[in-house]
């Protein structure tokens, strides 16, 4: 199993979660619908990322 397969999912899961993170601390608090929104989209873009292959080398695209 090779990690570097999987970075670009991390990646996007760390992004989703600090962007909805820090919509919802724009008031000081996370609320319990916040914080379900932030594990919904850390999910979200892990699978959705996960899911598309990457591009193979030498595509020409």
């Amino acid at each position: 199993m090779k990690i570097s397969k999987y970075w670009k999912a991390v990646a996007a899961g760390a992004a989703a979660g600090a962007a909805a993170l820090s919509t919802a601390m724009q008031d000081g608090t996370v609320t319990a619908a916040e914080t379900v929104t932030a594990v919904l989209a850390v999910l979200g873009a892990l699978g959705v990322t996960w899911a598309v292959p990457n591009r193979q080398a030498g595509d020409g695209r």
